[in-house]
């Protein structure tokens, strides 16, 4: 939450002052006061639930102080909202690296896998489509609601050679700007689209004619936001030719290529959290974040609990009076 005159939250200081007040006011001897024997009598005709009780209304209106002086220092929320016309691109490595089975059963089952679980909690109006890269780019699936088809598309994911990570952002990029373009949504320079690309890779780039960041420079200056995923343990390796071959991943072009587009990094050496990482992607595609006053809801609170305290107050006999 924040407050656009956070200095008037120093009304909030009214509150212990108006309960130093009203205890001072309840101790003071009444001048009405008479003598009064049987104790015994006393202490039953009060009994200690009927003083607590007593009390409730100064609480309300205690609490509607409060509300009263945080309204008046304008809070606000950020609020998600569905996005009309919402994009999302899975750009997936299949160089043969991802045979590597460091993340169980294999980088590329186990990215599948999580995939699948993105697009089953995607909302039913976002569009996903499908680009698989290793030595050059392939689009598998346009962008579509038809969240199945892209589902059944995974399964065409097989390891195949290089890494072409640049070349891979460049397609990706043109087959979310064809999307827009088919529904009429114009890129605004200097604003995002309601559109993003999520990239899993799992090594350096060795293929390719764009370097990873000029690829990443595409998406920027088309507004595309590219979240990344680097997949796989320091030490995972294949064994090719009978030898031991190293595949680490590259989290540093992949931090590189999300902050150069406004995205997001991710670090998956498990199928589990790769899982949870798609999980947490998934819940932010196809809405959007906005800033709500909410100034409002506190004041019509605190109108609420004074109306509460009064009404209690006068039936309870309560502090108040």
């Amino acid at each position: 939450m924040t407050f656009a005159s956070p200095l008037l939250l120093l009304l909030l200081l009214v509150v212990p002052a108006a309960l130093a007040f009203l205890v001072a006011v309840r101790r003071r001897p009444s001048r009405d006061a008479v003598a009064f024997t049987n104790v015994e009598l006393l202490a039953e005709l009060i009994g200690p639930r009927s003083a607590r009780r007593h009390w409730i209304p100064v609480a309300l209106l205690l609490v509607a102080l409060a509300a009263a002086a945080v309204a008046t220092a304008r809070p606000a929320v950020r609020l998600s909202s569905p996005v009309d016309n919402a994009t999302v691109v899975l750009l997936v490595d299949v160089s043969g690296s991802m045979q590597a089975s460091d993340v169980e059963p294999t980088r590329l089952d186990a990215a599948a896998s999580a995939m699948r679980t993105f697009i089953d909690h995607l909302p039913e109006h976002a569009r996903i489509g499908l680009v698989q890269f290793s030595t050059e780019p392939e689009v598998l699936a346009s962008p579509t609601t038809d969240h199945g088809f892209v589902r059944e598309s995974l399964g065409y994911l097989v390891p195949e050679a290089g890494t072409a990570i640049g070349d891979g952002l460049a397609a990706a990029v043109k087959v979310v700007e064809r999307s827009l373009a088919e529904r009429g949504v114009v890129h605004v320079p200097g604003r995002p689209v309601p559109a993003a690309i999520v990239l899993l890779s799992d090594g350096e780039q060795n293929q390719g004619f764009l370097l990873p960041l000029a690829g990443a420079a595409q998406a920027q200056a088309a507004g595309i936001k590219v979240d990344t995923i680097a997949l796989g343990t320091p030490h995972g390796a294949l064994i090719v030719l009978g030898q031991r071959q190293e595949v680490p991943p590259d989290p540093v072009t992949m931090r590189a290529i999300a902050r150069a587009t406004g995205g997001r990094t991710f670090a998956a050496r498990d199928d589990r959290g790769l899982q949870n990482i798609y999980r947490s992607i998934g819940r932010s595609v196809g809405r959007q974040s906005q800033r709500r006053e909410i100034a409002s809801w506190f004041a019509a609170g605190a109108a609420l609990l004074l109306l509460g305290a009064v009404g209690l107050g006068r039936a309870w006999g309560s502090a108040l009076h």
